[in-house]
């Protein structure tokens, strides 16, 4: 672990608290971070990926735990019906729309919340960071 250059844990807990319910700017990060050439672009959209993958499910698993303590009646009166209908409709797979700002949050809270299976929401969060990720250092790219 002490072989890991800081730069890459700063991006990593960067990227982490980005997808958590604080804001972040881990995209500013990996830009800064691609354009240095310091490291591969792969590593950096696989540590962002996997650090703001991890947060996202953090978020999913507070919504979960707070289903627990809260009946799903009172859920769906505290969400808005549309976006209770919505996930239920779609599932775990609008979790690709995960990397939203404010949204994507709300999405990975509500689907904790609504105990969509974790291994689906986790596949379709993955897939959404990693897509967000892979735009921005392409742009970026010197």
């Amino acid at each position: 672990m002490t072989d890991i250059p800081p730069e890459i844990w700063g991006l990593f807990f960067s990227a982490f608290i980005s997808s958590t319910l604080a804001p972040g700017g881990s995209e500013v990060l990996l830009a800064y971070l691609v354009n240095s050439g310091e490291f591969t672009t792969r590593l950096l959209v696989s540590v962002a990926t996997i650090g703001n993958s991890l947060g996202a499910m953090t978020t999913w698993l507070v919504g979960f735990l707070v289903a627990t303590k809260i009946s799903s009646q009172r859920v769906t009166k505290t969400l808005s019906a549309n976006a209770v209908e919505t996930l239920q409709k779609r599932g775990a797979w609008i979790l690709i729309f995960s990397w939203l700002p404010i949204l994507g949050d709300g999405l990975c809270l509500a689907a904790g919340w609504l105990r969509l299976d974790i291994w689906r929401c986790l596949g379709a969060i993955v897939i959404g960071k990693a897509l967000r990720y892979i735009v921005i250092a392409t742009i970026f790219v010197v």
